[in-house]
């Protein structure tokens, strides 16, 4: 009995999960994560300690929390994620070349998947499924439609084809 709550929690984060733009805003947060502990290190590893020290901690700061915003509030996930590319960018001079250049660029992955995200979409269809729609569309194409020959719509003028006057043998005929 006690499975019943994790199977019933599973399809509840993957459809949260699905409604937002989950590994941006989780990346996004770990790469600020990083560059806050690349702060803390000894200073036989600290390459730069950065520019008054404040902005080397509040710009990591500000990706764990925008990261956290574009999780919880992805309405937003635009303004969030240009924020946090340009945060991002700015570890460069403040914190260690961005924590040692891996939590740059996470906080650079992270924010580029957030900003390309679009919710509501179809799952795409790969190629080999698209091929199989197409050619099964050509074959029911190639048998014809139902109603005969002459019953079509001329593309020309979009009058119904093999209709009206003149419609006989002979009819379309250069004379």
């Amino acid at each position: 009995m006690p499975d019943r709550p994790r199977q019933a929690l599973r399809p509840a984060f993957r459809g949260w999960r699905a409604r937002r733009p989950f590994w941006g805003g989780l990346l996004l947060a770990l790469g600020g994560g990083e560059i806050l502990l690349t702060e803390k290190a000894s200073l036989k590893v600290v390459m730069h300690i950065g520019m008054q020290g404040l902005a080397g901690y509040l710009l990591p700061t500000l990706m764990v929390l925008l990261g956290l915003l574009i999780l919880f509030n992805p309405g937003q996930r635009l303004f969030y994620s240009i924020t946090g590319i340009l945060v991002t960018l700015g570890t460069w001079l403040t914190s260690n070349l961005g924590g040692f250049f891996i939590g740059l660029l996470l906080g650079a992955v992270g924010s580029c998947l957030a900003f390309g995200w679009l919710p509501d979409q179809e799952p795409r269809v790969d190629r080999r499924e698209r091929r199989a729609q197409a050619r099964a569309a050509a074959q029911g194409a190639a048998a014809g439609p139902a109603g005969g020959v002459g019953q079509g719509v001329d593309a020309g003028t979009g009058a119904a084809a093999g209709t009206g006057a003149g419609a006989g043998a002979g009819a379309g005929e250069p004379s």
